[in-house]
């Protein structure tokens, strides 16, 4: 969850989507099959890296869902669109009103988006 400032406050100069895409293709070239990545990168990652890497995208707010304290979220729509594998999904479940609803809403629009890229 680090922006562009908390890269820099820690001397890395490149963009979170360039830091992002680089040490995950040095994990790669390392033989590491997975990995955990925004959903701002899972599209570029899922490009560059191919079909068999496993990428897990935290962060996963439904559409009209608060970020709360994550600073960078998707949708689970757009995170699937985009090649995740898994979704992490927290707070927009365990703390609605009703969490089963909640998660309801999330599966069909994991669903319609999966549904949507076998079509296409």
């Amino acid at each position: 969850s680090l922006d562009a400032s908390d890269l820099t406050s820690i001397g890395v100069s490149r963009s979170p989507a360039e830091q992002a895409l680089a040490l995950a293709k040095l994990a790669h070239a390392e033989g590491i099959g997975g990995m955990v990545c925004s959903a701002h990168e899972v599209g570029s990652l899922r490009r560059a890296l191919g079909q068999d890497v496993v990428l897990v995208t935290p962060g996963i707010r439904p559409t009209a869902g608060a970020a709360d304290d994550q600073k960078r979220v998707g949708t689970p729509r757009g995170a699937i669109q985009d090649g995740a594998t898994m979704l992490v999904v927290g707070r927009p479940i365990r703390d609605a009103a009703e969490p089963r609803a909640a998660a309801r809403a999330i599966v069909t629009e994991i669903a319609e988006a999966a549904s949507a890229q076998t079509l296409g």
